[in-house]
C-alpha cells in the first residue's frame, strides 16, 4: 500500500513497527528484535533509530528499547514510570510522559493515549510496575496519522481517539488471549474509522489465534476500508 507522504511503516512482527519519516527520522514502537520469533533475519540488525515509543513494560515490547538506545543514541518515550526503568538500564536520553501529553521528535509528533492492559518490568524473580499500558497517535510532517492501540482490549473511548485525532492508519492488536481479539477489533474499527488497518500481535504464539481473514469478515460491512495482511517484514512505503 502506497501512503504518498513519503513515509514508510514496517512490521517486525507481533507489535515492533519502524516509521520512517518523510527527512528520514527513524521510530520505533516496542523493539522487540532480537529474540522475536518471528522477525525476520534481515531486520535483526537495526543501523539507525532516532527515537522509541514503548507502550507498556512486558518484555515481547520492551526487550530491545534499552540495547537498541544505548547503541543508537535514540530517545525512549514511555509513560513516566516506565522511563524510570529504562532509565536504570543506562539509557541516557528517556522522556518520560503521560497520557494525553505530546511530544515532538523531529518532524514527528507523539500523542500518548489510553490502553487497557496490564505493565510491569521483570526484575529477577520480582515484578516491577511499570505504570499503566497506553498507545500513541504518530502525526507526522505532512499530517499523516498512524495509532499504535499498544497491549488492549476494545474500550468506548476509542471514539474520542477517533474523533480528536482521526487516525488514517491503525496498527491493532487482533490476536486473542492477551489482547483484542477479531472481534473486538472489528468494533475498535467501528469506533476509530480509520482508512487503513494492520493487524499486529498475531501469530507469534499458538495462543494468539486471531487472524487477519477473521478480521477481514468481521469488517465487510465498514466502507473505504482496507485491511492489509502483511508478514513480518512487509513495508507499506
Amino acid at each position: 500500500m502506497a501512503l504518498n507522504r513519503g513515509v514508510s511503516i514496517t512490521w517486525y512482527g507481533h507489535s515492533t513497527f519502524r516509521i520512517v519519516a518523510e527527512d528520514g527520522y527513524v521510530l520505533f514502537i516496542d523493539p522487540w528484535i532480537e529474540t522475536n520469533p518471528v522477525c525476520p533475519g534481515a531486520l535483526r540488525k537495526v543501523d539507525r533509530c532516532d527515537a522509541i515509543l514503548l507502550t507498556h513494560g512486558h518484555s515481547d515490547h520492551v526487550a530491545d528499547a534499552a540495547p537498541l538506545a544505548r547503541r543508537t543514541g535514540a530517545t525512549v518515550v514511555a509513560i513516566h514510570e516506565l522511563s524510570r526503568l529504562i532509565a536504570r538500564q543506562g539509557v541516557e536520553r528517556c522522556v518520560g510522559m503521560n497520557k494525553g501529553g505530546t511530544v515532538r521528535l523531529g518532524l514527528v509528533q507523539a500523542t500518548m493515549v489510553d490502553a487497557r492492559h496490564s505493565s510491569s518490568v521483570q526484575d529477577g524473580d520480582a515484578l516491577l510496575y511499570a505504570g499503566e499500558a497506553a498507545g500513541y497517535v504518530v502525526t507526522t510532517r505532512d499530517g499523516l496519522r498512524v495509532y499504535h492501540a499498544g497491549d488492549t482490549n476494545v474500550f468506548g473511548d476509542m471514539a474520542l481517539i477517533g474523533d480528536l485525532y482521526r487516525p488514517e492508519v491503525a496498527l491493532l492488536p487482533i490476536g486473542d488471549h492477551y489482547t483484542m481479539s477479531p472481534r473486538e477489533a472489528a468494533r475498535a474499527i467501528d469506533l476509530l474509522r480509520p482508512a487503513h488497518v494492520v493487524p499486529m500481535h498475531r501469530g507469534t504464539f499458538p495462543a494468539l489465534s486471531g487472524t487477519t481473514a477473521d478480521l477481514r469478515k468481521l469488517t465487510t460491512h465498514v466502507e473505504g476500508l482496507t485491511v492489509h495482511d502483511l508478514a513480518p517484514g512487509d513495508t507499506l512505503e
